[in-house]
């Protein structure tokens, strides 16, 4: 059974987090074949958009604590593209997520890579990175900062606590939200309207727009890199996921 299912509809490319018995965590080897599809589709001329969701009632429950507990968080990031491919990459061409279910840590910052979002009623979008001793350094303090009030971006980022689909649209989070069984159609029906236009307005509408808004985020990659050596050199990322699988509160060595 693939890690990561392909399908293509149209000009439109759907990826498929597919390891719903772990709640689609993102593992070494699945943020590796997330990101060689990317490197794919990024050549790839008759792909005009790309739709990421996952398999199961949940999007991606963020990094593999298993992963993390071992020690091999870093192996997480795939060498291009980092977190599921796509948080350090500089993709030329529209992503949309279809939020399935709940998208939460490392999954949020994965939608928060994305271009447009289309979610289920039921969804719900968090960074509990703090709960686990952890700093969420997939972008998506960095991607927060930048969309919505800095007092809410805080808010999400230091209580861990999750939002729901309906205030993430309130927030501009979130294009759409829809019932759960039309979460994908609506996804393909968003796409197909952008592979309607122009493919080279469609690039340099997306670039601009993107370039005036991510302007500053080169040095907020420099910050996220810096805290997040400081956050796993404390120990307290190790002892997070440990009591995690151990079912126990942790105890933090900071």
């Amino acid at each position: 059974m693939a890690i990561l299912e392909r399908e293509r509809r149209g000009r439109t490319e759907i990826l498929t987090l597919n390891r719903p018995e772990a709640r689609n965590a993102m593992s070494p080897e699945l943020s590796l074949a997330l990101d060689q599809a990317f490197d794919e589709l990024d050549g790839d001329a008759d792909v005009l958009a790309v739709v990421l969701t996952g398999n199961g009632p949940v999007f991606c429950a963020g990094a593999d604590l298993k992963v993390v507990a071992s020690g091999n968080a870093a192996g997480i990031n795939a060498p291009v593209g980092g977190f599921g491919g796509l948080a350090w990459r500089d993709f030329s061409k529209p992503v949309i997520a279809a939020v399935n279910g709940a998208a939460v840590a490392g999954g949020f910052e994965l939608v928060l890579s994305c271009d447009l979002v289309v979610a289920a009623e039921h969804a719900v979008f968090g960074l509990p990175e703090v709960k686990r001793g952890l700093l969420a350094a997939a972008g998506g303090p960095i991607r927060l900062a930048q969309r919505v009030p800095l007092p809410t971006a805080i808010e999400i980022v230091i209580t861990g606590d999750p939002i729901s689909a309906a205030r993430a649209y309130e927030l501009g989070l979130v294009n759409r939200v829809v019932p759960a069984d039309r979460v994908i159609e609506e996804a393909l029906e968003l796409a197909d309207r952008i592979a309607r236009n122009s493919p080279a307005a469609i690039r340099a509408g997306r670039a601009l727009v993107r370039g005036c808004a991510l302007a500053g985020e080169a040095a907020g990659w420099e910050l996220t890199n810096e805290l997040a050596r400081e956050v796993f050199e404390s120990g307290d990322p190790i002892e997070g996921a440990t009591a995690f699988a151990e079912k126990r509160d942790p105890v933090w060595n900071s």
